[in-house]
């Protein structure tokens, strides 16, 4: 298979400051966030030539929660990322929940390794970026991929300011409205995401959010919730998420932002200093996976291209790093000359790990669209120590929603595996 050439030199994160001349790499991958990555990095480690290009350079902000659910650790742990790479990054020992009647419920997580953190996706992604290119990855940052040819052995990808790059595959991490997916004509017209979400950065937290990871569900917005997750030195990511079908327009989660921080015991929670930074940021969020076309010929789709946000929470980081992991796979055991090969693992690949998860949250979402559904169920959470535990472990995805309906996932540590980064 062939591999990259180059002319220049590089700096940094591997950005260019001359011209630069690929002629050929295995696999090209656009965007690189989580799902770019972990794709490029597992490629690498594994003797490919990978180039990975991206429109923006790094370190750039990313509208995010910035929340590490178990899974998002995991697949960072068998990466071998380091938290220590990231200067912001917290970690979580319990979540705190609100239902809509006011009844709060803490639930602890387990003390044996972290299963939840926080951490600023602008440090998080440019510390990936870091990684790909230790293991090897080539990564050209500040050009935007413009047109993507495919032939029957080859693809051929143009970017502005570089020359044509030759590869075997390609795989599209270039999110949400993805526009290698819109020229390949696997788009869907008008399509919008399922969820709307608003985050913006807070300082001077003097109360309990301060050190406390904050999810309210508010009875005007069910099933959306409010949030606010903690970063050091007092600062907080917070936010609302809402179903796209509930037709608020941007102007009305403009109104309703301000008023949300408002609220009696939001405003108590981050204390009478809070103040915002900056504006707010606002995003669709893709949960569709189960309906997504996932690849084209010898394009593979991952992250939010491939729509794989988790349709109950909005939460997408871990699900990107898995996808971008899964493809990876699915190109190293296919090879370079079985594009129908690698299109079948990766698909068998996403259904297995994603599908089953995707639609038992969409179920329970449904529940917490009505505030007797997300009343019963913070109560039922709230039992004892016992629910509190393992719904907790639940929640943050350390193990598949869907476990029931897919018996070969099973184990025997199932809800007492130890956390990562021990």
């Amino acid at each position: 298979m062939g591999h990259n050439h180059q002319a220049g030199p590089t700096t940094g994160n591997s950005c260019p400051v001359a011209s630069i001349s690929v002629i050929s790499t295995d696999v090209v991958i656009v965007g690189a966030g989580p799902a770019g990555t972990a794709a490029a990095i597992i490629l690498a480690r594994a003797g490919r030539s990978v180039t990975v290009v991206d429109k923006a350079v790094f370190p750039r902000d990313k509208c995010c929660g910035d929340g590490l659910t178990s899974l998002a650790l995991r697949e960072l742990e068998a990466l071998n990322f380091q938290p220590s790479t990231v200067p912001n990054w917290q970690t979580v020992r319990a979540a705190w929940l609100r239902s809509p009647s006011g009844r709060e419920v803490c639930l602890p997580l387990p003390s044996d390794g972290i299963f939840a953190a926080t951490t600023p996706r602008r440090e998080l992604d440019a510390a990936l970026v870091d990684l790909a290119v230790d293991a090897g990855a080539t990564v050209l940052q500040g050009h935007a991929v413009t047109n993507v040819e495919q032939h029957p052995d080859h693809v051929v990808v143009t970017a502005n300011g570089l020359d044509s790059i030759r590869c075997r595959y390609v795989i599209a991490a270039d999110g949400m409205w993805s526009p290698i997916r819109r020229q390949l004509g696997a788009g869907e017209p008008g399509y919008l995401g399922e969820w709307h979400a608003v985050r913006q950065y807070g300082c001077q937290v003097t109360g309990p959010a301060a050190e406390r990871l904050y999810v309210w569900f508010e009875q005007d917005i069910l099933p959306g919730y409010v949030w606010s997750f903690p970063l050091p030195d007092g600062r907080v990511n917070v936010g609302f998420g809402v179903p796209r079908s509930d037709q608020r327009s941007g102007k009305d989660l403009k109104a309703l932002w301000p008023a949300l921080l408002k609220r009696d015991h939001i405003a108590s929670a981050l204390g009478p200093t809070f103040e915002l930074e900056d504006r707010y940021s606002a995003w669709p969020i893709p949960a569709r996976i189960d309906r997504a076309v996932l690849t084209t010929d010898r394009v593979l789709f991952v992250g939010d291209a491939a729509m794989a946000t988790d349709t109950m929470t909005g939460e997408g980081i871990g699900q990107a790093l898995l996808t971008g992991r899964l493809a990876a796979q699915a190109l190293v055991s296919a090879g370079a000359t079985q594009p129908e090969q690698a299109a079948a693992h990766y698909t068998r690949s996403v259904q297995h790990h994603l599908v089953a998860d995707h639609r038992m949250s969409a179920l329970l979402g449904r529940i917490l669209q009505h505030e007797r559904g997300a009343r019963g169920a913070i109560k039922l959470i709230g039992t004892n120590d016992w629910t509190r535990r393992n719904f907790a472990r639940w929640m943050f995805e350390d193990e598949p929603r869907a476990v029931a309906l897919t018996p070969s996932r099973w184990h025997r540590q199932f809800m007492r595996q130890p956390g990562s980064f021990r």
